[in-house]
């Protein structure tokens, strides 16, 4: 009686083993999926902040001319390839320099809140108001294409945006 008994569970287990199985296999899929997209988060978050940063630091950036500034291009291909000059191998497949945007913000001496800064003084040599802080980001977003095995998933759009104190000159 006992060999009997034993030999029903035994099949039971085999197929309980083939109900989970792809359960399991989706579970580790998503889990990787979820892994690879908070990685490239973390890569585009580290390139718009990489951006920033060396901006704020730089002196005789002209942000009137907004990304046509040869100080903003460089940047922007620095932390896109690593150099200067644009020509090395992109760190993310399919970010290019257009994607990123600079924008900057003065506060207000009245209220402290941030706003658009003064560029009425642009044209002149002086140039315009020395902004407060510089912002970069992916405003369209980079889109991000998971991949789940027999679930379709619409693409996912990572906004990264970095905000740094302007510490460089105008």
């Amino acid at each position: 009686m006992i060999a009997s008994m034993k030999r029903g569970r035994s099949g039971s287990v085999a197929i309980e083993v083939a109900m989970w199985l792809p359960v399991f296999f989706l579970l580790i899929t998503g889990i990787i999926q979820f892994g690879k997209i908070t990685y490239i988060y973390y890569s585009l978050k580290k390139t718009v902040n990489t951006v920033a940063a060396y901006l704020a630091t730089q002196n005789g950036v002209n942000f009137c001319n907004g990304a046509s500034d040869p100080i903003i291009t460089n940047a922007i291909n620095f932390a896109i390839t690593g150099g200067t000059d644009g020509t090395g191998e992109t760190a993310i497949f399919g970010l290019t320099p257009d994607m990123i945007v600079v924008t900057t913000q003065c506060i207000d001496p009245a209220t402290g809140a941030p706003g658009d800064c003064d560029t009425s003084q642009c044209g002149n040599p002086a140039g315009g108001q020395r902004p407060d802080l510089i912002i970069v980001s992916i405003p369209n977003g980079y889109m991000v294409q998971p991949r789940i095995p027999y679930i379709l998933l619409d693409p996912i759009p990572l906004k990264p945006q970095a905000v740094m104190p302007n510490g460089g000159g105008s």
